[in-house]
């Protein structure tokens, strides 16, 4: 169990860059209420393409107002320590630009962190962001563990009996009780919560394996028909989707059961990703 921490900050460290443009066809707005947030978003490309995907899924579910600006990097250099040491490069003097306007109502960042300190990365951009933005919210995005062909073995190694489980202690054990509350005493005047965007590649993945999945979806291969691109693990577009809508509930607090948005498969995604956000600690909600 010893090794756990390695294993799982090793499948933290190495996400590479990835993103693709998506359509929506705008639908009547869900909510009443036009209020959106203004957002900075800083990632890899297990954050980005849920991110990119928010500012539509936002103004679709209604949030007029909703603005962002988003800044990544890929692989380990997507971390926010790494965003917050490595301080010449531009996307570090730009998300500092982006944080002294002042208006910034929600920071997200991903969980990927350095194994000798989890926190220092998001320690030193949330001590920075209030100094401009007392009340910002914060939010850790939680990705998926890579190398899917590899979730089984991983699992047994480190003790559990299925990735699902291993998963689960992640989460838990590492990114709450670790990171999430460590920072919340250091910072006990600002909102810190979770969004667990990774348990959409492990529940639809046990979908696929069930035979549950009511579209042609592969394992590996196009992005449009496949959970997954490459061994890596980047996300098809059935993931994606399920992540989004994950996200669009856990900061907008949307009803998914009655969000009308057209994900494009046959399997309802909307119901895969309530289950998702329903069965999330709500000691780690919004």
């Amino acid at each position: 169990m010893k090794n756990f921490v390695f294993v799982f900050v090793g499948c933290l460290l190495l996400f590479a860059s990835c993103a693709q443009d998506d359509e929506l066809v705008i639908d009547d707005p869900v909510v009443d209420d036009p209020q959106g947030n203004n957002m900075l978003l800083i990632g890899n490309s297990f954050f980005r393409p849920y991110a990119e995907k928010l500012d539509d899924l936002a103004i679709d579910a209604g949030f007029v107002d909703h603005t962002s600006e988003l800044i990544f990097r890929g692989g380990e250099n997507g971390r926010p320590i790494n965003f917050w040491n490595d301080n010449q490069t531009q996307e570090h003097l730009d998300i500092k630009a982006a944080l002294d306007q002042g208006d910034i109502d929600i920071f997200g960042m991903t969980a990927g962190h350095d194994p000798d300190d989890r926190i220092e990365g998001h320690r030193a951009w949330i001590d920075y962001a209030l100094q401009s933005n007392p009340d910002v919210e914060i939010f850790i995005a939680i990705p998926q563990i890579d190398y899917p062909e590899n979730w089984d073995s991983l699992a047994q190694v480190n003790g559990f009996n299925s990735i699902l489980e291993f998963y689960d202690y992640a989460v838990n054990t590492i990114v709450h009780d670790s990171m999430v509350n460590q920072l919340r005493v250091e910072f006990p005047n600002t909102n810190i919560f979770t969004v667990p965007t990774g348990w959409s590649s492990k529940n639809l993945g046990k979908m696929k394996i069930d035979g549950l999945l009511l579209d042609d979806i592969g394992f590996f291969g196009p992005i449009e028909s496949s959970l997954f691109t490459d061994e890596k693990g980047h996300q098809g577009q059935i993931i994606r989707e399920t992540g989004s809508l994950v996200w669009l509930s856990s900061i907008y607090g949307v009803d998914l059961s009655t969000h009308d948005y057209d994900t494009g498969y046959n399997t309802d995604l909307h119901a895969v990703a309530k289950d998702i956000v329903d069965s999330h600690d709500p000691e780690y909600r919004k």
